[in-house]
């Protein structure tokens, strides 16, 4: 039993909750009868409920976000449909703004804003002494960092053994990018550097070898983040990888010279460049020195072994296609491993609504309120965007491509990538579910269809990335002509990166 169950539900089950750990880290007299249920988005609603209405609970907390906005609606609604005495209490992003709106907050008792470590427990003492609570929303109270304690010892065996694990160094964001809710912060606040390496040593000790660092600007304070990566230095093995969100353009000699000692598959920088249209970083409070960046970016590409991911943002108010596809093709010259090709989402609460109506920027009225048409980008073509969006993580960031996405992506790589993703769309009217073979197959026809690469050519370069695959089957199109190269498995080096950075 447990008088307390705190819950979210998670996108998968490798992902734990740093959230729901802080939460019981800081329950104080009440830990004891407090208790964690993680799900996952697969689970159905009334089986969520059940195993919750299991423990008998008096109190429910429950994590709310963007993707499991609608999944924690349906539980909430069952849970005072079939316990109508059980207290519901929500926090997380997703119930901090516009809170009225929302047909979940309808449903529970009691939401807290903001930051919860102090004003949850708080709120179960006062609910399980019966005294009548006159709000039903409740301003989160922002502690001093130091006043928390961490919740690391909370991850369990099975945590280190089988999921990611979550960290932060530090809190907030100085910058104010209006598409995020970090924008909100007036600055950023970090733990007490020597408590939290103690901790980072503690979960090493106990096996833990994945540590993905949730600090929205890790390379903010140089000092503190070159005591990180000298503290995983001297803990190296083939095991440890790390990853961090990192400022592109700020990245001294200091870091730089740490960063070049990690080797392959052991470190993963996470680079949110957006945009690189200067008007639209500007409508955007977005400060970034391009310049440098780009400047950063080839250093690491060039001189470490550090995985870059990049982002880049479609449906920003001022940036048309045209403007997308230039920053798409530079960030592709600078070339680092990943490039996550993303869709505007208007946050609840952050700045970019108040450029709605001067843009004509509409939005999904359900989640994930996705951008779906602005003054520059119509409907029609916000979902060829996001169709291209969804083909190039399928093929550019899958790591099953190597050898032939140069000649996909040639000379103008937007344009060309476009050209393969109406083909595709038009070819299987389908974004998910191709199955590899059937991939690789459609793509041999397209290149020689569409992109004109000649035979011999597109039969080589994706014969020998399907050899590199480890896929047990046979493409057509290498059945076609005698069968091509036996498959073979990856280098480790690759296998491990790959692995790695999906899971991150």
């Amino acid at each position: 039993m447990s008088t307390i169950a705190l819950a979210t539900i998670n996108a998968r089950y490798y992902h734990a909750s740093l959230g729901l750990r802080y939460l019981l880290a800081n329950m104080g007299a009440l830990a004891h009868e407090t208790k964690i249920f993680e799900f996952i988005l697969q689970q159905k609603p009334a089986d969520i409920v059940e195993t919750l209405l299991a423990t008998q609970p008096k109190i429910v907390g429950l994590g709310v976000y963007i993707w499991n906005i609608e999944e924690s609606t349906k539980v909430v609604a069952l849970l005072k449909r079939v316990a109508p005495d059980v207290i519901v209490v929500l926090g997380g992003p997703e119930v901090s703004y516009e809170c009225n709106e929302q047909e979940i907050v309808k449903l529970a008792d009691f939401v807290i804003t903001g930051w919860g470590d102090v004003s949850f427990p708080k709120l179960c003492q006062e609910l399980l002494m019966r005294h009548p609570q006159a709000q039903k929303i409740i301003a989160g109270e922002q502690p001093a960092l130091s006043a928390l304690n961490m919740p690391y010892s909370l991850y369990t065996e099975e945590d280190i053994a089988q999921r990611l694990i979550y960290v932060e160094a530090s809190r907030g964001c100085p910058f104010k990018c209006e598409f995020c809710l970090s924008s909100l912060d007036k600055t950023a606040w970090a733990f007490d550097l020597d408590l939290f390496l103690e901790e980072m040593a503690s979960l090493y000790a106990r096996g833990t070898r994945q540590f993905k660092f949730v600090d929205r600007t890790f390379n903010l304070n140089i000092k503190a983040s070159s005591r990180i990566l000298a503290f995983f230095l001297e803990r190296l093995d083939e095991k440890l990888f790390v990853h961090f969100e990192v400022i592109p353009d700020h990245l001294p000699d200091a870091l730089k010279a740490l960063i070049a000692r990690f080797p392959e598959g052991s470190l993963q920088f996470e680079i949110g460049i957006q945009t690189l249209n200067p008007e639209v970083q500007a409508l955007i409070s977005r400060k970034q020195d391009t310049a440098k960046a780009a400047a950063n970016m080839r250093w690491l590409r060039g001189e470490s072994h550090a995985h870059i991911h990049a982002d880049l943002i479609i449906g920003l108010p001022g940036e048309d296609m045209a403007s997308f596809a230039r920053g798409f093709d530079q960030l592709v010259e600078i070339g680092p491993h990943e490039i996550q090709v993303g869709i505007l989402k208007r946050l609840r609460g952050t700045p970019i609504i108040r450029h709605t109506e001067g843009f004509q920027m509409r939005y999904n009225p359900h989640p994930p309120y996705n951008i779906l048409s602005t003054d520059r980008i119509d409907f029609p073509t916000m979902q060829r965007l996001s169709r291209f969006a969804r083909y190039w993580d399928l093929i550019a960031n899958s790591g099953r491509f190597p050898t032939t996405l140069p000649i996909i992506l040639g000379q103008t790589p937007f344009q060309r990538f476009l050209t393969l993703s109406d083909w595709l769309y038009a070819k299987t009217r389908q974004t998910h579910q191709i199955a590899l073979e059937r991939l690789f197959d459609l793509i041999h026809m397209a290149l020689q269809s569409e992109l004109k690469v000649a035979e011999v050519e597109s039969t080589a370069c994706l014969g020998q990335d399907y050899a590199m695959s480890g896929a047990r089957g046979a493409p057509k199109f290498l059945s076609h002509t005698g069968g091509g190269a036996a498959p073979n498995k990856l280098s480790k080096s690759h296998t491990t990166r790959q692995a790695r950075h999906i899971a991150a």
